[in-house]
Formats: structure tokens, C-alpha cells, sequence
């Protein structure tokens, strides 16, 4: 069963709704030990002088935060520590917007809300929420960090996405506009025409992680003492003209439909 990574308590008005917040998305990439080439023993990371060449430990290194003038201001852990949020265990919803009211940038990770004791609560807040067609904006600190978020519900359960820092949000503004030739009324067609075809429900199942499979595939062959053959990378054919090439999409597009029917 899966275990709250934290618990606190959403806050909205005088409302108070115990919950528990559990990880949305894990990472599963495959990782590797650092060996010694001779003796295969694991190597271990260290911080360097760049001039002397000789390991600094730790008690001799320092803070510093770059003034971009080749000039470093020293900062103590002490002086750090005092600037952290103080500790609290509440999530407060400063305000409900419409939903999507965030853009889709401004979200980073996500996280399940589960009720943690009084159910009651969680339930309203959950179909509230569904009912109005509306998200939570909240704020809290979790170890002893500040985080900004939107709280969302399908009904039952809600969810909760950490929301990006303004410093850190690019908005698609600041790219260069599209541009190109105008685009033929034909080319529209068909380009809508490929979409259509290639409607269907979002399969989860289809988004694997194929070079981690090709790796543990690996892994289990060589523990074994077999081989396992390269994958040759496919062929790209050369680029066709645009309408060429939505047309012979298309055609791709409602063949596999028809296999998929059969």
C-alpha cells in the first residue's frame, strides 16, 4: 500500500480538511554504478581544487553566489537556514478559479490527495470543486521548502500539481511567430482529415519507456550469457511535399483503422 510522503491539512476559510499527500509519477529510468576499470570496485565522486588537483573536504568548502564579475559573496548555512519558511503543516487555498484556469506551463508535478481521517470534509471539498468546474490555487511548505499549486477533483478524488515559479515559466510569446507560405485550402482538409482518423481514447499502455525495456532487456540476456541483437534504426524516406505526404498519412491512418476493426 502506498505510503504519504506528507500530511498537513487544506485550509480554506474556516474549513480545515486532513489529507495526505502521496507521489502522482515515480521515475523508473535505469541506473548505473560508476566501476573502476581494472578491478570493476565502485568509484566515488569527490570535490577537486582545479588548480592544486587535491580532494577539498567538506568542512573546507564554502557557499558562494556568483556576481558575475569573476567575485563570489560567501554565505554561511546559518545565514541560509534563517531565510527558509517556517515550518507548517497547512495547505491554504487563497482563491478558486475557473478551470483551466492555469496554462499548461505553469504546472511541474503531480501529486494525489487522499482524505486522512475525517472523510467528510474531503468530500465536499471534492465535489465542490467538480461541481463548479473549478481549481484550488494553494500554498504551503513542505521541507522547508515553499510550494504554489492548483487543486483539482474528477468528483472523488483530488489532485494537486505543484505550479512553477514566475522566474521560471517561458511564455510562448517570447519565440519567434510562425511563419511560412499560406497554406492551401487542400492541405488544411487533409491535415483535418489525418486528425480525424487518428481520433481514439489516450492509451497509457502505448507510452512505454522502450529504451529502458531494451536495457533491462540487455541486462537479463548478459546476466544469462546470451547475446542480444542491435536494433537497426528505420529508414527515413526523403521528405515528401506536404500534401503528398498528409495524403499517404491518411492512407496509413485508415488502414491500421481497418486492421484494428478486424
Amino acid at each position: 500500500m502506498a505510503r504519504a510522503i506528507w500530511k498537513g491539512v487544506i485550509r480554506f476559510g474556516e474549513v480545515g480538511v486532513p489529507v495526505g499527500l502521496y507521489s502522482a509519477a515515480a521515475d523508473r529510468s535505469v541506473s548505473f554504478r560508476l566501476l573502476h576499470r581494472t578491478d570493476l570496485v565502485p568509484v566515488r565522486q569527490h570535490m577537486v581544487h582545479p588548480v592544486t588537483g587535491k580532494v577539498v573536504p567538506p568542512e573546507q568548502i564554502r557557499r558562494g553566489y556568483d556576481l558575475g564579475d569573476g567575485r563570489f559573496l560567501l554565505l554561511d548555512d546559518e545565514e541560509l537556514a534563517s531565510l527558509e519558511p517556517p515550518p507548517s503543516r497547512e495547505i491554504e487555498i487563497a482563491r478558486f478559479v475557473e478551470a483551466p484556469g492555469v496554462d499548461r506551463e505553469w504546472y511541474d508535478r503531480p501529486y494525489h490527495l487522499a482524505p486522512d481521517g475525517d472523510r467528510s470534509g474531503y468530500a465536499a471539498l471534492a465535489a465542490a470543486l467538480h461541481q463548479a468546474r473549478a481549481q484550488g490555487i494553494a500554498a504551503w511548505v513542505m521541507r522547508k521548502k515553499a510550494y504554489r499549486g492548483a487543486i483539482f477533483s474528477d468528483g472523488e478524488r483530488l489532485t494537486l500539481f505543484t505550479l512553477h515559479a514566475p522566474e521560471e515559466v517561458i511564455p510562448a510569446s517570447v519565440l519567434p511567430a510562425p511563419g511560412g507560405r499560406r497554406l492551401e485550402t487542400r492541405e488544411i482538409a487533409l491535415a483535418r482529415q489525418l486528425v480525424e482518423a487518428l481520433e481514439d481514447e489516450f492509451d497509457p499502455s502505448a507510452f512505454r519507456d522502450e529504451y529502458r525495456e531494451r536495457v533491462l532487456e540487455l541486462v537479463r540476456a548478459k546476466a544469462k550469457g546470451k547475446a542480444v541483437p542491435r536494433a537497426k534504426a528505420p529508414r527515413r524516406k526523403p521528405a515528401a511535399p506536404l500534401a503528398r505526404a498528409l495524403e499517404e498519412s491518411l492512407k496509413r491512418a485508415r488502414k491500421d483503422e481497418k486492421r484494428r476493426a478486424a
